[in-house]
């Protein structure tokens, strides 16, 4: 069905369709910043994916809670 969706007429159609909605001057800056656009949706999805990767495995340890001493209790009920 789609087999030839795009010939090389209906790209210069669009093309042209672009540059008279848009004039020439314009038509750099949108590419430009469309540009921009991809590389920063790329390093994001490079960002996110880097993220779930596992990290190397580290024991875990429990954080030490130091047990109150009688001073310290005492000091706090004054």
């Amino acid at each position: 069905m789609l087999r030839n969706a795009f010939e090389p007429w209906h790209l210069i159609l669009i093309l042209a369709v672009l540059v008279l909605l848009f004039g020439s001057k314009k038509l750099p800056d949108m590419a430009r910043g469309l540009g921009r656009s991809m590389r920063i949706l790329k390093s994001e999805a490079r960002a996110l994916k880097d993220d779930e990767r596992p990290e190397t495995p580290r024991t875990a340890e429990a954080p030490r809670q130091e047990a109150a001493t009688p001073r310290q209790e005492s000091a706090a009920r004054h």
